[in-house]
């Protein structure tokens, strides 16, 4: 390992550091947007590559072994779970099409990685050549990227329909609450994943943000929200249920942030999916720990306000990686309660499969902590079709305004959608 001071890098070192990382078919890159407002953390900055990754799982059932290594090894996994795991741990499936095709689940063991401290570099491998050949790196001109217009998956008429048919789900006993997504997509899209991650990183910086590169698929992700967070043998998640528009003076920001914080329809949505978490959590928590450290926190983003809960526990210590996934995941802020039936109705009424949106990208570290974000305010692209995906999302109550509801829709997507607007030609 060799460390590097942060004082003895470029200002442009990171821009550098992912430009080359992107030659490896499997590279993930954490961010944290010197953002430190989550009570439960944020992302490590942390960049990871590997060329190839034999064994790598892509079940949950083959993740414990995959896991554990090799004896002598201290080495992170970084990968990503998509929502459509969902269907190994339930009897649940999908017909419904997708233009991403995501493998159910991957994780890579890296050959080189990097990990930033308060003021120092870590790099692990072969690190005095990867350092040079980052340095040597430039960064390209960025090209304008050919995108056509995003086109809805599902009309607005017929969103609008699904959330009176979700109401009525409601109020015969099916349901409490839903997500209810959709896709904005394009194809023949040719752009450059690297800039267009740098261009949605600064127009919507965010703790939960990443890269990932899987062969030809990329995310580009600028999430808020934390899946799970586990340090110590305690375990921690924070759902965000509950959106305002930023305001354009402190004065109007400040009304906007009281009038989240008190709207009875937003805290009614995020306490049904803090209860929901409490019971995930509690299928792999020691007795009596599980707690709501912060109940209805207000936290501001670049665009939105957000409502945010804190739910945490003491893991049982028999329980593995993929016990605690196989108890919590999918994760309750992007199904619904009852999770079950949840996932069953967003099968019938969405018209795509969700691919890593509302799944989950992070990593495990060598002392076994891992930290694991919410797929939302991404965009996933392959490269090698040119299919452009954009999904958003907002939960259903029986107290659902359905234009309101499309409405929060767009509001969460105006940060990507800024984004992918200044790298258009």
């Amino acid at each position: 390992m060799l460390r590097v001071p942060l004082s003895d890098l470029p200002p442009d070192f990171r821009a550098r550091a992912l430009q080359w990382a992107t030659q490896f078919p499997h590279c993930a890159y954490y961010e944290h947007d010197d953002l430190q407002q989550s009570a439960a953390g944020t992302f490590e900055r942390l960049l990871a590559v590997a060329a190839a990754s034999p064994g790598a799982p892509t079940t949950l059932a083959e993740l414990p072994a995959y896991l554990a290594g090799t004896p002598g090894q201290a080495l992170p996994y970084c990968g990503f779970i998509t929502y459509e795991v969902k269907d190994e741990i339930e009897a649940l499936s999908s017909q419904n099409p997708s233009g991403l095709d995501w493998p159910a689940l991957h994780f890579f063991r890296p050959e080189t990685w990097l990990r930033w401290q308060s003021d120092t570099l870590e790099i692990h491998g072969q690190a005095s050549d990867v350092l040079a050949a980052i340095m040597a790196t430039e960064i390209p001109a960025a090209a304008p990227a050919s995108v056509p217009p995003l086109r809805a998956r599902m009309a607005r008429a017929d969103y609008l329909r699904a959330v009176e048919a979700v109401r009525e789900d409601i109020l015969n006993g099916e349901v409490y609450e839903l997500n209810l997504c959709q896709e904005f997509f394009a194809e023949n899209v040719v752009l450059d994943p690297v800039a267009a991650f740098w261009r949605l990183n600064e127009v919507s910086p965010a703790p939960y943000a990443g890269f990932l590169r899987y062969h030809d698929h990329y995310l580009l992700c600028a999430s808020p929200e934390c899946f799970l967070t586990q340090q110590q043998g305690v375990i921690s998640s924070q759902p965000i249920k509950g959106t305002r528009r930023r305001g354009p003076t402190p004065a109007e920001d400040e009304a906007q942030r009281l009038a989240l914080l008190h709207d009875e329809k937003e805290r009614a949505e995020n306490l049904m999916i803090v209860d929901l978490v409490r019971n995930d959590l509690a299928r792999v928590a020691r007795p009596g720990t599980v707690r709501v450290p912060e109940l209805f926190g207000t936290y501001g983003f670049r665009h939105v306000w957000q409502l945010i809960s804190t739910v945490a526990a003491e893991l049982r210590p028999d329980v593995d990686f993929a016990d605690i996934l196989r108890a919590t995941f999918p994760m309750g802020s992007m199904t619904g309660a009852p999770k079950i039936r949840a996932m069953q109705l967003i099968e019938h009424y969405e018209a795509n499969r969700r691919g890593l949106y509302s799944g989950s990208f992070g990593y495990v570290l060598p002392d076994g902590s891992f930290t694991l974000n919410v797929v939302i305010r991404s965009l996933q692209y392959r490269a090698d079709t040119g299919y452009l995906s954009l999904q958003v999302g907002s939960a259903i109550t029986y107290d659902s305004v359905p234009a309101q509801e499309y409405q929060e829709c767009l509001l969460k997507a105006q940060g990507v959608l800024e984004a992918l607007s200044t790298i258009i030609s």
